[in-house]
């Protein structure tokens, strides 16, 4: 037998203090800088804690933070769980109704809010029943908010015992909480727990799946409220890599400015912002040194196959695709390429690019057709996909939906997708996104891919609309670029596709619009363009 041995989140910092107390973790402030250690993060982590108990968060309260991508968010990851209590990160462009929902639903004690943020929070204070703590993420000068009784986050810790006292907890505690937003009702609130979290970020940092290192520098885009940024900060604190954190409204300049400023070799977040950050290298014309990236993490919906050449033909930039889920923690897959494949040819490495990878260690997948049969792993047919594992929830907190999702021990996706003989995921489409026509499936997904491998189209969504005779048609919602060689017309749009499509798989009609709506995680918001095309004939 071996030793009884907590999993626990605050471990992870715990090694990186010991091992690594010299890496730096850099956050843009403004036109500036923020830099410190891991010995620092431990320190102030400590001051947290602390500064929390004495506020009266214990065991098994929650603590929400609203907040930028920062180092004091960061803070917020660890203190929480390591005195027995919960982090609760809230989505910061969730709709009113939805913040005030999930901070009560959630129970949250005390909130930690960036300045700039707290207007947001005074908007629905007064429908907040459970909250009896504002911290305002600064120094004292930065409390200007009119939130009952805030106080500022330095002061806190400037007061507390920078003493180390970790609570003595269990692995299968909770000790984050994150909501996912609800085809139709409210958010659902996912617990992840220390053991859930450990090994999530030991895994993640695998070579197979984001191959981390200590010698890396590692750059999240993706927001922290975002599914536990996607395990990041976690596992680059595990493995001792240094962290830059973009601060407050990252755009494409500031992102591409911190890659060539602090060496980032890794950075991760949703296809909007690489063809955004794309889209702006291409009209600023402005050269930027990105040498250092070894790896773009893209993950949340497709990517497509145009963005990937451009990134490796124009940037000499490899891009790598990831899947999960909130309700995974969120990993489930990474594309890497596996040895027996390397004899692909230059292009057929790009085509297994586009696809979701292979899913990671510890995960067991099932693809289910619509008869409830298992589907082949044969690259051709399609299914849901099911997951099971040790960082996969098994319910919705306080949720009666959860019998919906979580079936005899299986999470069922959504997703609709197929597997290769390789093992390789292949993302279809989302069952809600899927158009039925004629009692056949079209995927939105496909047709949005070749319709961004256009020169002159920026960004491109496929929704279904009704049909008298079919029941449903695929409508193509296409954005111009600024600057294009030739008017885009639906003519243009239709004759550059219709090569990799049966005739009745193209869209019946083509409008041109300013701009996708985005979801609160910079995803395609389709529900919006369904909901304003709807009578479109």
């Amino acid at each position: 037998m071996t030793m009884r041995y907590e999993l626990l989140a605050q471990r992870i910092l715990e090694g990186a203090a010991v091992r690594f107390p010299n890496k730096e973790i850099v956050t843009r402030v403004g036109e500036g800088t923020h830099r410190y250690t891991y010995a620092d993060l431990l320190t102030r982590t400590a001051r947290l804690g602390n500064a929390l108990r004495e506020l009266g968060v214990a065991q098994p309260r929650r603590v929400g933070t609203f907040a930028w991508n920062n180092y004091r968010h960061l803070e917020a990851y660890f203190a929480p769980p390591t005195i027995g209590a919960v982090t609760h990160t809230i989505n910061i462009r969730l709709a009113a109704d939805d913040m005030a929902y999930i901070i009560n639903h959630a129970g949250d004690l005390a909130l930690l809010i960036d300045p700039d943020l707290a207007p947001l929070i005074e908007a629905i204070a007064h429908r907040l029943t459970t909250v009896r703590h504002f911290i305002i993420l600064g120094e004292p000068e930065d409390v200007t908010t009119t939130l009952p009784g805030a106080v500022s986050y330095e002061t806190l810790l400037a007061a507390a015992s920078p003493e180390y006292r970790p609570a003595d907890v269990d692995e299968y505690s909770t000790m984050g909480l994150c909501y996912t937003s609800a085809t139709t009702g409210l958010p659902k609130a996912v617990a992840y727990s220390h053991r859930a979290v450990y090994l999530h970020s030991l895994t993640s940092a695998m070579t197979d799946m984001f191959s981390l290192s200590e010698r890396d520098r590692v750059m999240a885009v993706v927001p922290m409220f975002h599914a536990n940024c996607w395990g990041l900060p976690y596992s680059a604190t595990l493995v001792g890599a240094s962290q830059m954190f973009p601060g407050a409204r990252p755009d494409p300049r500031a992102i591409c400015e911190m890659i060539e400023r602090e060496g980032v070799t890794l950075s991760a977040g949703v296809p909007t912002i690489w063809i955004g950050v794309l889209d702006y290298l291409e009209r600023s014309g402005v050269e930027y040194d990105l040498s250092s990236l070894r790896q773009v993490v893209s993950g949340g919906s497709a990517l497509p196959l145009a963005v990937l050449q451009a990134y490796r033909d124009r940037l000499g930039v490899d891009m790598t695709h990831a899947y999960g889920m909130t309700e995974a923690a969120p990993l489930i897959s990474v594309n890497r390429r596996r040895s027996w494949l390397d004899g692909l040819s230059e292009q057929e490495q790009l085509e297994l690019c586009a696809k979701q990878g292979v899913v990671a260690p510890g995960i067991e997948t099932r693809l289910v057709d619509e008869n409830g049969e298992d589907a082949e792993w044969d690259g051709e047919q399609r299914g849901e996909l099911w997951f099971r594992g040790p960082w996969v929830a098994n319910e919705y907190v306080d949720d009666e939906r959860s019998g919906e999702t979580f079936v005899d021990g299986w999470y069922h996706s959504g997703d609709i997708a197929s597997i290769d003989p390789d093992g390789y995921i292949q993302i279809v489409d989302r069952v809600k996104d899927m158009v039925k026509s004629g009692g056949e499936w079209i995927s939105s997904v496909d047709l949005e891919s070749e319709i961004m491998a256009h020169p002159d189209v920026l960004e491109a969504a496929v929704i279904a609309v009704p049909h008298p005779q079919w029941q449903e048609r695929p409508l193509a919602c296409v954005v111009p670029r600024s600057q294009t060689s030739a008017p885009l017309t639906k003519e243009v749009i239709l004759e550059f596709i219709q090569p990799k499509f049966a005739r009745w798989w193209l869209p019946d009609d083509v409008v041109f619009i300013d701009e996708i709506p985005k979801t609160s995680v910079g995803k395609f918001d389709k529900k919006v363009l369904r909901e304003r095309f709807e009578s479109h004939a």
